[in-house]
């Protein structure tokens, strides 16, 4: 219990950390939330503030989900604790304390916090997702199908972990906890996609490259 108790407002509190919106202004000199989706992922930092800012700001908004999960893994070797963890960052980004609660989609943390929970289902959502923009330059669709895939290889490893005799002791094992930040983080990240998915099938949502326009 007291790996809860203390994960989650840390993890909230990492994950509210608005990388997003400080390389924007250090960078770019603008607001990001002003441009585009008006949100503060690396997508929006791309498009308003340049590439190494979108870099910078991917690589920050997935490290501070990772941390969450290895301070509750060093300090309580709770596996309940790390999703906690995980998901708080998630929620963090999302809706941020410090700037409004006006935040990302939580792809980027919750690409940093699944490789470390599980290297292999990190793995595969790091494939298919890098996969889907390079064919298909929609960063969009990118994100929500390396959830799906992150999410549904975590599942099936957590699932397995439980079945399979000496699975702890396999590359591959991941805790039953897990599924439930699996679950309600991927919901999250998806759910917050829909205007992204109504664009995609609408034929307008903007590719790779794109500038950002003034948000509505």
């Amino acid at each position: 219990m007291i790996a809860y108790i203390v994960m989650i407002p840390v993890g909230y509190l990492l994950g509210a950390l608005p990388f997003g919106l400080i390389l924007g202004k250090l960078f770019g000199g603008v607001d990001v939330r002003e441009y585009g989706s008006g949100k503060t992922g690396m997508t929006n930092v791309l498009r308003t503030a340049g590439l190494p800012a979108a870099l910078l700001s991917l690589s920050l908004d997935m490290g501070k989900a990772a941390l969450a999960v290895l301070l509750a893994r060093i300090f309580f070797d709770s596996p309940g604790g790390e999703a906690a963890a995980a998901l708080s960052a998630l929620v963090g980004h999302n809706w941020p304390v410090f700037v409004g609660f006006r935040g990302g989609r939580g792809t980027a943390p919750g690409w940093g916090a699944l490789i470390v929970l599980s290297p292999l289902a990190g793995l595969v959502a790091t494939l298919i997702g890098l996969s889907a923009v390079a064919l298909s330059r929609y960063v969009s669709l990118g994100s929500i199908l390396g959830t799906l895939s992150g999410i549904i290889t975590l599942i099936a490893l957590a699932v397995l972990s439980v079945v399979v005799e000496g699975a702890s002791d396999a590359f591959w094992f991941a805790y039953a906890e897990y599924i439930w930040f699996a679950v309600i983080g991927a919901t999250l990240v998806i759910g917050l996609h829909k205007d992204n998915i109504q664009r995609l099938i609408s034929g307008t949502e903007r590719k790779l490259g794109q500038s950002a326009l003034p948000a509505d």
